[in-house]
């Protein structure tokens, strides 16, 4: 065989051997999906199974789930760190995982109320509370250390007083919610302490209602398992299972009652109107939660006074975090109740070394002095300049000196920095990252010189549960001390960082 032959058919192997090494290195379609696990109260089976089927046959993802009693469930999660998703028969678990730290975000899901089941027509006329202690009645409830609704009636009996008798009066506890509700079906007891919506899967029984467990009711909501190795697939199902338009559906088919979700969609879209003073606190913050959640969010940063106006005008964003709580009261109608999540201070900004001496408000109106202060009518720091200065009796003297009046303080900074100005008016956090070029000056006196920034999501929002899980992400401790390195202070409800 000549040489050309020979290299020819060497490079044939070589071309196939890589090709081979191409298709075993490039994972396939189906190995690209990533597949969640999920650990479920067994209350929540047979409505999450149908969850789960729709979710995996629409997405083309899959699920995993463990079932089991809510605590077991915790149990497991804290002792192995492993799972993407917990969801138990009630919230009270997830406020023990969150204290724990084993837990982040959280999607309500639907409620259950507490009651007792009965074989259909209820042969032993079981109707209050008394009929539960007739000679020969035979009950059945969840273990209150393992399920939910064991759980739930124990507290609930404790506090009325009545909880050592009926558990004297008990003839057996089981595991879960549906091992206690299969007991009645098969004759093994003639009563047991349920679910409602448990008793959807089981035709056989009927519920009676008791005033003593009017206050049962069980927040039913999955969250994602803080060691997740698939936050943003978790979060995906998680969105999919509380979404009004999917997993809603479908716990109310299983006579649960549905909380009010968001609107489904593969990458949700939001958009946020946001005062231009807060970009810098809040700018990496959005962008983690964007990439966590998967979802595309759009921060229209501006003066408070242009945001306002658009809004007035018909514009409807999803949420807004406003530069003083003036302007939220300005479209206060369109959005729920405000939380103020933090404050900035007016200061007077000057050139490093302060070369005119500048004190006081009062120097600003020195004979021949450039001032810069915000537009009144556009900004939070403008409107707020303007009352500071009238409150301090000022307005007459600083005003004829002032050359521009912008939208935002970084406008101020850049032709203060420009020398087109000798001092401006602006909030601290303006002059942050800015101390080699710029000193600050405290403004003596005036209490009005302080802003707050409330944060409020909007009443008709598709993505309301997005944009609270927004709110709780500039809440965490990470985004606190972005805000203090910003030169804000914070004043919302939290663990200081």
């Amino acid at each position: 065989m000549n040489r050309p032959v020979l290299f020819i058919l060497a490079t044939g192997i070589i071309a196939v051997a890589l090709l081979f090494l191409m298709r075993a290195e490039t994972p396939s379609v189906d190995a690209e999906k990533t597949t969640v696990r999920l650990f479920c109260a067994a209350s929540n089976r047979a409505v999450i199974e149908e969850i789960r089927a729709d979710y995996e046959a629409e997405c083309g993802e899959k699920v995993e789930i463990e079932y089991g009693p809510s605590q077991t469930l915790l149990t497991t999660i804290e002792v192995s760190g492993q799972g993407d998703l917990y969801l138990p028969a009630d919230t009270t678990y997830l406020d023990m995982a969150e204290e724990k730290g084993l837990t982040e975000e959280v999607f309500p899901l639907a409620d259950m109320h507490l009651v007792l089941c009965v074989p259909k027509g209820n042969p032993l006329g079981i109707k209050s509370f008394e009929d539960l202690f007739a000679p020969g009645v035979r009950i059945v409830q969840a273990e209150p250390d393992a399920a939910a609704v064991g759980r739930m009636t124990r507290e609930i009996l404790t506090e009325s007083g009545q909880w050592n008798r009926l558990e004297e009066q008990t003839t057996a506890t089981r595991s879960t919610v549906t091992e206690v509700a299969s007991d009645v079906k098969l004759g093994a007891a003639d009563v047991g302490i349920v679910y409602d919506a448990v008793l959807h899967t089981f035709p056989e029984l009927e519920a009676v209602a008791l005033p003593e467990f009017a206050t049962g009711v069980a927040h039913v909501a999955v969250s994602v398992i803080k060691t997740s190795s698939h936050p943003t697939a978790a979060i995906k199902f998680a969105r999919y299972a509380a979404a009004h338009d999917r997993g809603q559906k479908r716990y109310a088919e299983f006579s649960f009652t549905p909380a009010n979700g968001d609107a489904w969609t593969e990458t949700p879209e939001m958009t946020i109107y946001c005062g231009s003073m807060l970009r810098p606190a809040i700018e990496k913050t959005v962008a983690e939660f964007e990439q966590r959640e998967g979802a595309k969010v759009t921060t229209v940063y501006n003066g408070c006074g242009i945001l306002v106006a658009q809004m007035n005008a018909g514009q409807s964003p999803d949420a807004y975090f406003a530069c003083d709580v003036e302007f939220m009261k300005q479209v206060q109608e369109r959005f729920g109740s405000p939380t103020d999540v933090s404050t900035n201070e007016l200061v007077i900004l000057v050139k490093k070394g302060n070369p005119h001496g500048i004190q006081s408000l009062k120097d600003l109106g020195r004979e021949g002095l450039r001032v810069g202060v915000g537009h009144e009518k556009q900004c939070a720091m403008g409107w707020l300049t303007q009352r500071t200065l009238t409150e301090g009796g000022l307005t007459d003297t600083v005003m004829p000196n002032v050359t521009v009046q912008t939208p935002t303080g970084d406008m101020l900074v850049n032709q203060l920095k420009a020398g087109s100005l000798d001092a401006a008016v602006a909030y601290i956090s303006n002059a942050a990252g800015s101390a080699e070029d710029l000193d600050a000056i405290r403004i003596e006196g005036i209490p009005c010189s302080q802003a707050t920034q409330p944060f409020a999501v909007a009443k008709a929002s598709q993505h309301s549960q997005l944009a609270q899980r927004l709110f709780k992400r500039l809440n965490s401790k990470e985004s606190q001390q972005r805000f203090l390195n910003e030169g804000f202070s914070w004043i919302a409800p939290g663990d200081a960082p």
